[in-house]
């Protein structure tokens, strides 16, 4: 079997123009996100779309009593809610019943490229026992025309199929994914077999293109709060710290889009196609800040273990320290964050 620092290799191999060109459908290095005459039109998943579509036939499978437990209305708390290890609810996949696991694999699946299920199944199986043993909720009516959204939670993920009905919000609200590789809650400086880890080491690639007062600008001493804080999205009120994208030159920037790209390559298309077009609406790269944090450098090796990419209505950090975990919340405005832990 190859290393892992192998495949870390032909991960970053694989983030050349050509795959994030096909990631994002129509989307161009060239410019900010998707090309303007794209993002002015509606764009993300439809109720009609693979995971939507089993969410309802999972809806009508449940029993009355299944419902009281499961189901909620579309704007209950709990459909906003975002952590690193929570239940949604009490009961886990392997409890329903075989079809309906079922079900929630295949909602699942249709939520992830093909490598991103790969990755997720096996993140799964070292933090939570495996997929079933997550936890589900349904919020709304996904039989009939109202809004409605399937969440998915447990250790070291949240994630949603809402079919675009939480409007100007991608993937139906804020994300996390995360990993302890093997289960060793303290990982080594390169986070051996850890499968989100391709994403730091991106990250980095951008950092050792930086001139010494770029360095400067971009690296911080503390890291700020591993929570659902991290991510609210600020709106006019970005901060000033970190080094600003706009600064940078043409092949940096590409750098930038490509670090999006290794961030969304795990989602099923419709999903990256909304984040791009929110991208786009908020200001494209040149709005967004980008920070590294000395704080959490684990082996003390200047390879940040901890940074995180900021615009307006775009927040990513990632904070992997002791272990990986990655908060991501985009919309097309900051007026549309009803994100919480």
């Amino acid at each position: 079997m190859a290393s892992q620092n192998s495949q870390n290799s032909r991960d970053l191999a694989h983030l050349n123009r050509r795959s994030f060109v096909q990631a994002i459908g129509a989307a161009s290095l060239a410019g900010a996100g998707l090309p303007q005459a794209l993002a002015d039109q509606a764009v993300g998943p439809k109720r009609t779309d693979s995971a939507e579509s089993a969410v309802g036939r999972l809806f009508k499978s449940m029993n009355d009593e299944q419902r009281k437990i499961l189901c909620f209305p579309f704007d209950h708390p709990l459909r906003t809610r975002i952590g690193n290890n929570w239940a949604i609810t009490k009961p886990k996949i392997e409890d329903l019943k075989p079809e309906q696991q079922e079900l929630c694999r295949e909602i699942f699946k249709n939520l992830t490229s093909e490598e991103g299920y790969e990755r997720y199944m096996k993140q799964m199986d070292d933090d939570y026992g495996g997929f079933e043993g997550y936890h589900i909720a349904i919020f709304g009516e996904p039989d009939s025309d109202k809004p409605f959204e399937w969440v998915l939670s447990g250790r070291h993920d949240t994630l949603r199929a809402d079919g675009n009905s939480a409007d100007g919000v991608a993937f139906g609200g804020p994300i996390f994914y995360g990993h302890a590789a093997a289960g060793n809650f303290d990982e080594n400086p390169t986070h051996t077999a850890n499968v989100w880890w391709y994403q730091g080491e991106m990250a980095n690639k951008i950092f050792k293109t930086l001139d010494d007062k770029q360095q400067a600008a971009a690296l911080l001493d503390k890291k700020i709060a591993d929570d659902a804080r991290s991510i609210k999205l600020a709106g006019a009120a970005l901060p000033e710290s970190g080094l600003a994208i706009k600064s940078l030159d043409g092949q940096q920037k590409a750098m930038v889009k490509q670090l999006i790209e290794a961030g969304t390559r795990p989602f099923r298309k419709a999903d990256v196609e909304e984040l791009m077009s929110n991208v786009e609406s908020a200001g494209g790269v040149d709005a967004m800040r980008l920070t590294f944090y000395k704080e959490g450098d684990i082996g003390g090796d200047g390879v940040w273990d901890v940074w995180k990419l900021e615009g307006p209505a775009f927040s990513w950090y990632f904070h992997g320290h002791p272990h990986v975990h990655t908060w991501l919340n985009v919309a097309k405005d900051a007026k549309f964050d009803k994100s919480h832990g």
